[in-house]
């Protein structure tokens, strides 16, 4: 498939439909608010924005929360002062205050800066008196290093002080948090001061319009000086949307999160409260849809009404559907298939090379990195939304050449999308042989299902199911928990799977509804009957092992991830439909 031309619902193999009845023609968001998504939580409840302002007992704990930062960096500053004054007399005034504005940077700075601050002390042409100095940092300010450089004559040198980022010797003010962390939630690290009543996450209601959750985010990270990486959510929702979702935060306060409503455009947060546990990927029940179709085309009023019933009476596939694969002309799944070959430049290059029909400031953006390679200049013309771009020059910026490393420092939840999406190919093009091998009236031989009643006790073959995604018809299901999110932190269900024998034809336990496919892993079975070969092929095609791996990058090997398990047909819950005519 080239990936100059726009993506088609075929080339992810979403090729057919359960009904054979004629259909009908209409336009699918023409105004973004034609297509409306309430999230739906784990209980059922359906997530609407009901209230901008938190709870006045939420005002009194951010005041306690408050005090208690300031107490905290009150004790701060008194620490330094016996440090500082030790400085002072070793180096002189000039250089004390230079010091001391540049701890006030380090202090004030938010995670979410690039620039690392840095001062230049006076020059010193006393090798002896510099050793001392270098020293001092290397006993007083660990968070803080030191090196040399040219004085303004020969016999001088000048001593440069700056923020410890982390760089190839890793031991920064915060790099034991940052080692121990790896890629655990945000829970792990943070100051003392947040009160033990309080849970460590902010949950609230985003509601967003014509924008994608990342780029919603983006934004507001960006207000409240925070990385993207902070926030925790259970799915991302279309863009050309009025969506409504759960948010979570790690500890920040809700006025402030409040207080942005009146900057921000197209997007609103509410419905504040503290949890203990922020939001991973797949911990939905599904979403609500109400979706507007304008410039209907028929060929009769009944036309439309056997449609509409069908869908309510007989479901739908239960695709993967566009969104899935990026918005963009390079496909995720495209990646996806080079991360899994070990293509690290290549990946790279599918995300940031110029592409078909984007705005002109990023194509403009994405050929000036292509022809100049100036990574600095491309970052200042880049918009923030583009958060995958964005983290991969910042990479390259300090590790240059490192193409894995660049993957690796896009945020977890949006670089697994790659590897995701090449699955989520697989399965459409299996779940579409399915249709076109056996229909969609009866289960046949072979098939896999989740076991019932008696086969429960029953020696099964089975694995660990993440979750149910019964109702997850989302850009990132539950059917990945596993692979995004550390499933020890959730409920695991543990469902056992089998596949359908001639006695289970004969008793008539299993029906069509209960069929289901593999997202390939290393722990999941396949079907017995022909479907299974439609995975090997294709993957074979694009020079993928589903049971070997080429490289040892955990993350982007098929066979580290555990794989998990999806519904072929779907049948909609409360569904209503309304026919209304213009006159």
């Amino acid at each position: 498939m080239e990936t100059s031309k726009a993506m088609e619902e075929s080339d992810v193999g979403i090729l057919c439909y359960i009904s054979q009845l004629p259909g009908f023609r209409g336009i699918l968001k023409q105004r973004y608010a034609d297509f409306i998504v309430n999230e739906v939580d784990t209980d059922g409840n359906v997530v609407h924005l009901t209230c901008l302002e938190p709870p006045p007992q939420m005002v009194e704990e951010t005041k306690e929360c408050e005090a208690k930062v300031s107490d905290e960096k009150m004790s701060e500053r008194k620490s330094h002062e016996a440090e500082m004054e030790l400085f002072r007399s070793l180096a002189g005034d000039s250089d004390a205050e230079k010091l001391e504005s540049l701890i006030s940077q380090v202090d004030s700075r938010t995670e979410s800066e690039d620039s690392v601050p840095h001062i230049v002390l006076s020059p010193d042409s006393d090798k002896t008196h510099r050793t001392a100095v270098h020293n001092f940092f290397k006993q007083n300010f660990k968070f803080l290093v030191t090196d040399t450089t040219d004085g303004p004559d020969a016999s001088s040198k000048c001593i440069r002080v700056r923020l410890d980022s982390g760089g190839h010797k890793n031991n920064g003010r915060n790099s034991k948090k940052r080692k121990e962390r790896g890629e655990k939630p945000f829970d792990s690290r943070g100051s003392s001061n947040w009160p033990e009543h309080l849970g460590k996450f902010l949950r609230f209601h985003l509601y967003k319009e014509n924008k994608d959750t990342q780029e919603a985010l983006g934004i507001i990270g960006k207000m409240l000086g925070i990385q993207s990486k902070s926030f925790g959510f259970a799915g991302t929702k279309d863009k050309r949307a009025v969506s409504t979702q759960r948010v979570t935060v790690f500890k920040q306060q809700a006025s402030r999160l409040a207080a942005l409503n009146d900057r921000l455009i197209g997007i609103k947060v509410g419905d504040f409260c503290h949890v203990k546990e922020g939001l991973l990927l797949g911990k939905l029940l599904g979403n609500r849809f109400t979706v507007t179709l304008r410039g209907v085309i028929a060929d009769s009023e009944d036309t439309i009404k056997a449609a509409a019933d069908s869908l309510g009476r007989h479901g739908f596939i239960n695709y993967f559907g566009l969104q899935r694969f990026g918005t963009g002309s390079v496909p995720t799944h495209l990646i996806g298939a080079a991360l899994l070959r070990g293509e690290w430049k290549t990946a790279v290059s599918m995300i940031l090379d110029p592409r078909e029909g984007e705005r002109d400031v990023i194509r403009k953006a994405r050929e000036y990195y292509k022809e100049s390679n100036d990574i600095e200049g491309t970052l200042r013309q880049l918009p923030r939304h583009l958060v995958a771009e964005r983290a991969v020059l910042q990479c390259l910026k300090k590790c240059p050449g490192d193409y894995l490393q660049a993957m690796k420092a896009i945020p977890r939840t949006l670089r697994m999308m790659y590897v995701h999406g090449y699955q989520s190919y697989l399965w459409n093009h299996a779940a579409s042989e399915r249709l076109q091998k056996y229909g969609f009236d009866q289960v046949v031989l072979g098939d896999l299902v989740y076991c019932k009643g008696d086969d429960n006790e029953k020696e099964t073959v089975g694995v660990n199911s993440e979750s149910n995604d019964d109702n997850c018809d989302d850009t990132y299901d539950c059917s990945h928990l596993d692979e995004t999110s550390g499933t020890d932190l959730l409920e695991r269900k543990n469902t056992l799977v089998k596949v359908v024998t001639v006695e289970d034809m004969s008793t008539g336990n299993y029906t069509v509804d209960d069929v289901i496919l593999p997202m390939p892993g290393s722990r999941v079975i396949f079907p017995t009957n022909e479907i299974a070969t439609v995975y090997h092929d294709l993957a074979k095609k694009d020079a993928i092992n589903l049971t070997e791996s080429v490289h040892h990058v955990k993350e982007f090997s098929i066979t580290s991830m555990t794989g998990s398990y999806r519904r072929v047909f779907q049948k909609p819950l409360d569904f209503e439909w309304l026919h209304t005519t213009k006159h």
